[in-house]
């Protein structure tokens, strides 16, 4: 079973709080520039598991299908400091019957100042074969009932899109 969650009321968005760690940071005490694509896919692994009680395991098994990355766009906007404790949120902003958009950001503890932002575009893809494949309808209905509403996301800048988390952190608004 692909979920144990009941999507008829999931959170569209998920946010962890995370501590930088020593061995992941540079001679400057910032976080590596690399670390925040492992820092990120990590924490979406957990808290997609934990909110909807999804497993990447069972689509592998049931379904023989998985998301390749296609795409990354990411803007290091303040860094990520060793010992600082930080949030990350992650969701879905798009999909299409083959695609997904996951939209990544890091934050202070307190939610005040944008670190890092990533939007990570995923092929959804046949194991078995490796070429792209439709969603299944499980995985459909899923995707519709965790993806952010409201965002024009072919029409949305990536630079715009930070420029509205930023204010949206800036006045305590939902980002």
């Amino acid at each position: 079973m692909l979920f144990t969650a009941d999507l008829s009321n999931m959170p569209v968005e998920a946010e962890s709080r995370v501590i930088v760690r020593f061995q992941d940071c540079d001679p400057l005490m910032h976080l590596n520039n690399s670390k925040y694509f492992e820092y990120f896919f990590n924490v979406r692994e957990d808290q997609v598991s934990k909110l909807y009680g999804f497993s990447f395991e069972a689509m592998f098994r049931e379904l023989k299908t998985s998301w390749v990355v296609y795409q990354h766009q990411i803007a290091y906007v303040r860094p990520a400091l060793i010992s600082e404790w930080t949030r990350i949120t992650s969701r879905v902003i798009h999909y299409n019957e083959d695609t997904m958009v996951t939209e990544y950001f890091m934050t202070n503890d307190q939610r005040t100042e944008l670190k890092t932002m990533l939007w990570t575009t995923s092929k959804h893809i046949s194991i078995v074969t490796g070429k792209r494949v439709p969603h299944h309808q499980e995985v459909m209905d899923y995707l519709a009932a965790t993806c952010v509403p409201g965002i024009d996301f072919p029409n949305l800048e990536f630079s715009d899109r930070i420029h509205q988390i930023k204010y949206a952190l800036s006045t305590g608004a939902n980002a």
